[in-house]
């Protein structure tokens, strides 16, 4: 009971992003099917697991298209109560977000967006080209006293595959920076981006810096700066020169007298020992002093990493990097257990997709049909946002509540740390295991305990399950 009256309690803090009460009851049903479901295919599997009649389907289908659920105000929301319900992550007064990019792989050949998209990857099982959605993700890094830390998806976007008109020359790197800042203000703070090489770029830093934030992240090994011009004795005409010297990064990882000796402040490292080596160089896409902090690790080889905060500490740029990849542990969970991106909603009067499809000119066609597009990529950021919601709540009661967690499992899996957080997929099953109780003794909202009673009307299918991980 008290998991459900938990996640119950912080759904409730969304109904201002509904319209009416009845959007407002299905997004609860929506949400619960996110967050139980045993498998990801589609609207089909919130029918199955929560018991509910045939009739349910296309209301739940609705809800996706509807314009009484709105986006904007609900992506506000969820990120406020981020804000207030997870243990803060700080460091030096600033929060830490993290970005990143996610391919979901679609075939569908009448979906809005979907375009032939380029992978890159050290994994040889993923194809160098798929056909999909292009989004851009945000997540919220919060960690408990113990130590235990995970990204908790704020928001994620499609930016890509669709042009809406021939002056728009934004790229991923301009739409990712308007998402931020779209997300900031409900934050309430400063903010620390940490993102992966692809984001080193003047088009994220500039927006970032001049609204108070700042980006960690990774530098290519060809990346050039410049020593600040010393200052002449004597004035001289014309303007006084800003850069120095020129450095090339890779050359300062080859000389070990000046990198420093520390235990490894990586989470789950112990006796390890890595060298770092910090300078503040200027560098010139942005024209100001940045701090980079060269890497040597004895297994991982070395790194170098950029901060736009020239006082921050070298040790915690290692850290916040080190960090950058619970986004992609999120991406995981939110692609195999939520399902956020398992949506197959098709538009019947789009033109079918060719298969070396590339970005698909919306100002080409009629403003009908232009409609229609912008209805459906609605919905599939309304499913994807309620996936992001139905993920962070998961992880909430993993931090939350574990030890009740692990008493409703009711399941075994080959390793089992009863003394750490659950993942998302051992709060999944205890939700699952312990739904019939919590319907039978009813929601205290009224009329959320009259809309379950209505239309769950079967039991979820609750044999005991064995899982293998």
């Amino acid at each position: 009971m008290r998991l459900w009256s938990d996640w119950l309690a912080a759904v409730a803090s969304l109904r201002p992003a509904c319209g009416r009460t009845r959007t407002y009851l299905w997004m609860v049903l929506v949400l619960m099917g996110l967050s139980i479901r045993a498998d990801v295919a589609g609207v089909t599997s919130f029918v199955r697991v929560l018991g509910l009649p045939p009739s349910a389907y296309k209301p739940l289908l609705h809800l996706f298209h509807s314009s009484a659920l709105r986006l904007d105000r609900l992506t506000d929301l969820w990120t406020r109560w981020c804000r207030a319900a997870f243990p803060t992550f700080t460091v030096g007064g600033y929060r830490v977000c993290l970005a990143d990019g996610l391919k979901a792989p679609k075939e569908g050949r009448k979906m809005p967006a979907v375009k032939k998209l380029h992978q890159v990857s050290d994994n040889n099982s993923k194809a160098p080209f798929i056909f999909g959605h292009s989004f851009q993700c945000i997540s919220l890094l919060t960690r408990t006293r113990g130590g235990h830390a995970a990204a908790v998806p704020l928001a994620a976007r499609i930016h890509e595959g669709v042009v809406w008109s021939n002056r728009d020359h934004r790229t991923l790197l301009d739409k990712l920076v308007l998402l931020f800042l779209a997300l900031a203000p409900a934050l309430e703070a400063p903010v620390i981006l940490v993102a992966d090489a692809y984001y080193a770029s003047r088009k994220v830093i500039v927006p970032l810096l001049a609204a108070a934030h700042h980006l960690v992240t990774r530098v290519r090994k060809n990346t050039v700066a410049y020593e600040p011009a010393p200052r002449p004795k004597r004035r001289r005409r014309g303007r006084p020169r800003l850069y120095g010297k020129r450095v090339r990064l890779r050359d300062l990882l080859h000389d070990p007298a000046a990198f420093a000796a520390v235990p490894s402040p990586v989470y789950g490292e112990d006796n390890v020992t890595l060298s770092y080596r910090c300078v503040d160089l200027l560098w010139r896409p942005i024209g100001r002093l940045v701090r980079f902090v060269l890497v040597h690790h004895p297994v991982r080889g070395s790194i170098m990493l950029l901060s736009t905060d020239v006082t921050m500490d070298p040790l915690d740029v290692i850290v916040l990097y080190a960090y950058r990849y619970k986004i992609e542990l999120g991406f995981r969970h939110a692609l195999h257990v939520v399902g956020s991106y398992a949506y197959h909603f098709w538009m019947l009067a789009m033109t079918p997709l060719r298969r070396v499809s590339g970005n698909q000119y919306m100002h080409h066609k009629a403003e009908r049909y232009r409609q229609q597009v912008r209805r459906k990529l609605a919905a599939y950021h309304h499913h994807v946002q309620l996936g992001c919601i139905a993920q962070g709540l998961l992880q909430y009661l993993a931090l939350s509540a574990s030890h009740t967690v692990w008493q409703l499992f009711r399941s075994w899996l080959r390793t089992m740390h009863r003394d750490r957080p659950p993942s998302e997929l051992v709060v999944a099953y205890a939700l699952r295991s312990s739904l019939p109780e919590f319907l039978a003794a009813g929601p205290t909202n009224s009329t959320l305990a009259k809309f379950l009673r209505d239309r769950i009307y079967a039991r979820p299918d609750q044999a005991p399950q064995r899982v293998a991980a």
